[in-house]
């Protein structure tokens, strides 16, 4: 497993001051991954990374403003279910649309 490092941390941050309404959701180490910190935006929008601890990722979260939350007791918000379900709609083909014609 990689551990994290800063380059992780600079990314959690630059994502965090380009978006608005951003929640934090630290997940516990388990025996694939490290901690990581999933950030969730107003819209949905997400990212992960790993962190070094489930204080630091909390800690990290508290300087930038961010509620911070343990996702194994809450779980992860609808509005990124809701998202991720957007993205894969907005890229599947339509299996109804019909090709092109060809003349």
């Amino acid at each position: 497993m990689r551990a994290a490092d800063s380059t992780d941390a600079a990314h959690l941050r630059e994502w965090v001051i380009a978006r608005r309404g951003v929640e934090g959701f630290v997940e516990p180490r388990t025996t694939v991954s490290e901690v990581t910190l999933l950030l969730v935006a107003h819209d949905g929008e997400w990212t992960r990374r790993r962190v070094e601890s489930v204080h630091w990722a909390h800690t990290f979260c508290n300087k930038l403003s961010v509620p911070s939350y343990d996702a194994a007791v809450v779980g992860i918000p609808q509005r990124m279910r809701d998202y991720n379900s957007r993205q894969k709609s907005a890229k599947a083909p339509n299996p109804f649309s019909q090709p092109p014609p060809t003349d």
